[in-house]
Formats: structure tokens, C-alpha cells, sequence
């Protein structure tokens, strides 16, 4: 074999053994961002499920911040519902 051919066959051989190496540090890489990115996914889920249920994050702002008991925190919760209902009916439906 000629001597440029060598070559090539040589520095293909390091590209393949740095290839490897770089997969494995990949792997290592992965394994130990597995457990923050499944809690970065939980709290996107939960996030998700909070925006498309507005009525529960108004009742827990009423829960946290009425000083009045559980009669003050319902009394307040069923009139912004109702001035809720009142609202989403007096709005022209869009479909």
C-alpha cells in the first residue's frame, strides 16, 4: 500500500476511537440530565393543566389572600364566577 493511503486509514481509525469516546461522553451527558428534564417535563404538565383551568388558579389566589374563613373564600369565588358566566355570555361566540 502506498504511503497516502496509510494515512487515511490511520486518521480514520482516530476519527472512529474519537467518535466512540464522544458517544459515551453523550451517554454520561444524557443519564445525569434524565431526572432534571423529567421534572422540567412534570412542570410543564402541570403548568399545561393550570392554564386550561383558570377557575383553580382564581381559587387559589382567593385561598391565599382572603382572611375571612372557608364562607368569605366561597362567597368570593361564587360571585367572580358568576360575573365570569355573566361575562362569557354577553361576549359573541367565535366558531
Amino acid at each position: 500500500m502506498n504511503e497516502k493511503m496509510l494515512e487515511l486509514m490511520r486518521r480514520r481509525s482516530e476519527l472512529l476511537e474519537s467518535i466512540a469516546a464522544q458517544r459515551e461522553q453523550l451517554a454520561e451527558i444524557g443519564t445525569r440530565l434524565q431526572t432534571p428534564l423529567a421534572l422540567a417535563d412534570l412542570g410543564l404538565a402541570a403548568l399545561r393543566f393550570f392554564r386550561s383551568r383558570h377557575f383553580l388558579v382564581a381559587l387559589a389566589v382567593a385561598i391565599v389572600t382572603h382572611r375571612r374563613g372557608v364562607f368569605g373564600i366561597v362567597k368570593g369565588v361564587w360571585r367572580l364566577w358568576k360575573g365570569y358566566r355573566q361575562l362569557s355570555n354577553s361576549l359573541p361566540s367565535q366558531g
